[in-house]
């Protein structure tokens, strides 16, 4: 396996096992995300194999400080880099060239080598992404829970406005060529969004404006206890979703191990007259483990509802806006009306949440029944295996 898979497979694990799920934005997607750029601005660039290597563990790394806060977190990131590198006997010198690419992922560091602007570029790449605006709503939320940074819509896009024209540029040919268009349009429709966004601020000093705002701030805002426990019950339900789903991966993991040596070491030698005690106990242990991947499978298959629902729906207080499941066909006028329906209904949004979890709760509940059943399965599958075995020998 080549360093950079095993780098990816300990960055994997290293965010499943250590991230906060407040970090919305800076996680594993995002990584994996600006690999695929620095691959595409690697190979652009003609980039030598060594060159390739030490950008790919620069973008696999740099972003891993996040599992241990987000303060200062390039140099948490060369840490947590160096310490794997070095058990992996990598190279001393690349392993500083890996180091100095980090840094320089910083905001205020300006990038002078190739590599550092590759490094640069892949990091910032959303900016030329058509999908922009998602992955900045993402950043937002990440900020509101992790740094108490909160911002109305307004002041939210003049961040961003500031930074289009302060504080981003992009460094390589091939970026600048393919990404900057893209940009630029972004830009435009922040500006848009910005005229729109100071129109309303303008609507508001109307009389119409300020009934509305006084209706609006007669909802009851949900008590932090109330918000505490949902966050932590949730949070719960999804780590025992992972627990689950690690579980279901190593049954089926060892299963097909155990197949792919029957069939590739006990199965040719069947046709010789001098095997054929063994043919029912390699038979048997086939048949247990197929059982327990299909029960594995079957417990890690999502199940996904029809993604849809109409206005009475939600006057009925039929849908749960919570679970993407019950919305994702739906145009975002559709979902934007229906979620602000939601948030003026104290009672239809305590109701939502509750419903959500109680389906999360059926959905683990699924996942460990049938667990446990796979368990079971290679329990007994393993033992009766072994014991066909042996009395296959003894009969000999």
């Amino acid at each position: 396996m080549s360093i950079v898979q095993k780098t990816e497979d300990f960055v994997n694990q290293l965010f499943k096992d250590n991230l906060s799920l407040d970090y919305t934005y800076h996680n594993f997607n995002h990584t994996l995300n600006v690999v695929k750029s620095a691959r595409l601005l690697l190979d652009a660039e003609n980039c030598s194999a060594d060159e390739t290597e030490i950008a790919l563990l620069a973008a696999w790394f740099h972003d891993t400080g996040y599992t241990k806060g987000c303060e200062k977190h390039e140099e948490l990131s060369i840490e947590i880099a160096t310490t794997f590198l070095k058990e992996q006997h990598y190279d001393a010198s690349k392993i500083e060239l890996i180091s100095q690419l980090i840094r320089k992922t910083e905001l205020h560091q300006e990038p002078q080598t190739k590599l550092e602007k590759i490094i640069r570029d892949a990091d910032w790449a959303h900016f030329g992404n058509p999908d922009y605006f998602k992955y900045c709503n993402l950043l937002r939320f990440e900020f509101g829970t992790t740094r108490k940074m909160k911002f109305t819509d307004l002041e939210w896009s003049y961040e961003n406005q500031k930074f289009f024209q302060d504080s981003h540029q992009f460094y390589t040919d091939y970026a600048k060529e393919n990404w900057q268009p893209i940009k630029e349009k972004n830009a435009e429709q922040l500006q848009k969004n910005i005229t729109v966004l100071e129109q309303k601020k303008q609507d508001k000093k109307s009389t119409k404006s300020l009934l509305n705002k006084k209706k609006l701030d007669k909802i009851d805002v949900p008590e932090r206890g109330i918000d505490t426990m949902f966050r932590v019950t949730l949070n719960n339900h999804t780590k025992l979703s992972q627990i689950a789903d690690s579980k279901a991966n190593i049954l089926l993991s060892v299963n097909a191990i155990i197949i792919s040596i029957a069939l590739s070491t006990l199965i040719p030698k069947l046709d010789s007259a001098r095997n054929a005690h063994l043919v029912i106990p390699t038979f048997i242990m086939l048949f247990f483990s197929v059982i327990s991947i299909i029960f594995a499978i079957l417990s890690t298959r999502p199940k996904v509802s029809t993604g849809s629902f109409t206005r009475k729906d939600i006057d009925e207080r039929k849908v749960n806006l919570l679970f993407f499941g019950n919305f994702y066909k739906m145009p975002l006028e559709e979902y934007t009306w229906a979620m602000k329906e939601l948030m003026k209904d104290k009672d239809y949004l305590y109701e939502s949440m509750i419903k959500d979890l109680y389906y999360l709760g059926l959905v683990l509940n699924r996942k460990y029944k049938l667990l446990r059943i796979t368990y079971t399965i290679f329990m007994i599958g393993i033992l009766i295996s072994v014991a066909a075995f042996v009395i296959a020998f003894k009969n000999l």
